[in-house]
């Protein structure tokens, strides 16, 4: 038995030599011979825009189109919601969905050569809450009311605002116009607002009211704004009615706290002033103003520290700027120490720090720099953005604290000049979710500056900001993606490009 077993092995010993010997000469397989196309492979669900779903895999040859099935909370396909056929060449592809529902998602290859269909690629995506509610319109929030606007003509029951639990029922009229008018508002109060079609929300809207003037002060173009300024008490609120004030130019002297603000944003009042703030105005607050400098001789800052001093705060919030020769908020005298100066929603052109540099802090001391949500454009061309020295009352005995965040940075600083000029003995510096663009500018060649906090910063044609000198951004957060700004040089930074919108990168008010 044993031998037996032992002459078929040399057997197959002598037939595998034979073989080896002599050569293999059958064709190599190069294709596989299937009957039926391949599934799609990398299949991917991003939703886009709240309720829309954008669909993208990757695309074998031979295949005419694909069959992409959606079922709405039914993982089991039970009910197909929706069915649309894709050509390869349309991925990738964005399906308008409803909201706040879990979509399982299947898609299959078809064949161009007759084999049988794919099997099915599995994925799911769950949509947000339906936005079918239009942007405001200038004019349309005011001080005690607001004007809504959707889709005309859309199914739509009720307007629900809070706080409050204000509730308007939307008229047949008011339904096909897509628009509807709510009153009784408080003035200078957030409120949120839901758009339903009986149970089930459709749109969704956050707005704060505008200032009431009660008992404030109401300026109007015909108004003696320096006079009126000047006879104001302290802690006054002087609201300017819409229109043109630029045929009082010059330079105004602020010397006590006061809020010098637009009455209706949308329509912000245009000035040609400077400001001036000396001992006395430890809080200023200029909101909704469009300012020009225009008058390279006087009007070359917006906001200038001109006097020794202990101040609390600077606000400049929703502010139109532009058009002024030398720096944008600045000082330059011992002894003004500012604890806090905030910018916040502004639109930034052409300060062109002919002398001095943008934010210009040398022999006064601005302990907390909060700049966000703003746009910059052609600012500080030649000169750094930040300069914050080491020569006033409080260095050594403080932090500076420098935020720069959400903001559109367009040509600044573009002579290989610096972001971050800060020397203070003591600082901390972020930032964060910023668009840089067109500009060889750097961080800092200081020593002295503290490594800054960078995260989820974008740079298109910036090398200079994450790759050479003392301070650059060297996390891996980072981006360089072309935003697909709309018209940069119109001044118009809309972006197209969908992961910075993701991201939430640079000034909001351009990610619509």
């Amino acid at each position: 038995m044993k031998t037996k077993y032992i002459l078929k092995v040399l057997f197959i010993l002598c037939l595998t030599y034979a073989m080896t010997s002599c050569g293999y000469d059958e064709e190599v397989i190069n294709d596989l011979d299937v009957n039926r196309a391949f599934a799609p492979v990398a299949l991917t669900a991003n939703i886009r825009n709240q309720t829309t779903v954008e669909l993208n895999w990757t695309v074998r040859p031979n295949v005419s189109k694909y069959v992409v099935e959606f079922s709405a909370d039914d993982p089991n396909f039970t009910t197909i919601f929706k069915s649309v056929d894709v050509a390869p060449t349309q991925l990738p592809i964005q399906v308008a969905l409803e909201g706040e529902t879990v979509y399982s998602i299947r898609v299959k290859a078809v064949s161009s050569i007759g084999l049988e269909d794919s099997t099915w690629a599995i994925g799911t995506a769950t949509t947000l809450t339906e936005q079918i509610m239009l942007p405001f319109e200038p004019g349309d929030v005011g001080a005690t009311q607001v004007t809504f606007r959707w889709v005309a003509n859309s199914s739509v029951t009720q307007l629900v605002i809070q706080p409050g639990d204000i509730t308007h029922v939307i008229t047949s009229q008011e339904k096909i116009n897509g628009v509807a008018t709510v009153t009784g508002l408080t003035g200078e109060t957030g409120y949120t607002a839901k758009l339903f079609n009986n149970a089930k929300i459709r749109g969704t809207a956050a707005f704060t009211t505008g200032i009431d003037v009660g008992n404030n002060t109401l300026v109007l173009p015909t108004d003696d704004l320096f006079q009126m300024i000047a006879n104001a008490q302290s802690g006054d609120i002087l609201l300017l009615e819409q229109g043109d004030y630029t045929s009082q130019t010059g330079t105004i002297t602020l010397d006590k706290s006061i809020t010098i603000q637009g009455l209706r944003r949308d329509f912000k009042p245009m000035l040609k002033v400077s400001f001036s703030i000396v001992a006395g105005a430890a809080n200023v607050s200029l909101i909704d103003l469009n300012l020009t400098g225009d008058t390279p001789s006087t009007l070359i800052d917006v906001v200038r520290f001109s006097a020794a001093g202990n101040y609390s705060s600077l606000l400049v919030s929703g502010c139109n700027i532009h058009d002024y020769d030398r720096s944008f908020i600045a000082g330059n005298v011992a002894d003004a120490i500012v604890q806090s100066v905030t910018v916040e929603d502004c639109v930034v052109t052409n300060v062109l720090t002919n002398g001095g540099d943008f934010i210009d802090f040398r022999n006064s001391d601005a302990l907390n720099i909060t700049v966000k949500t703003s746009t910059f454009n052609n600012c500080a061309p030649a000169r750094d953005f930040f300069r914050i020295d080491a020569a006033g009352t409080s260095n050594g005995n403080a932090t500076v604290n420098v935020l720069l965040e959400n903001c559109t940075l367009y040509g600044v600083c573009n002579t290989a000049d610096r972001i971050l000029y800060i020397r203070f003995n003591a600082n901390a510096i972020t930032v964060r979710n910023n668009l840089f663009a067109q500009t060889d500018a750097i961080y800092s060649n200081q020593s002295s500056t503290s490594d800054p906090t960078f995260l989820n910063n974008n740079y298109f044609n910036t090398l200079g900001l994450h790759t050479t000198n003392t301070k650059f951004d060297a996390t891996t957060t980072y981006t360089t993606l072309d935003p697909g700004f709309t018209n940069a040089a119109g001044g118009n930074f809309t972006i197209s490009n969908q992961t910075l919108k993701d991201k939430n990168i640079g000034d909001p008010r351009w990610r619509l």
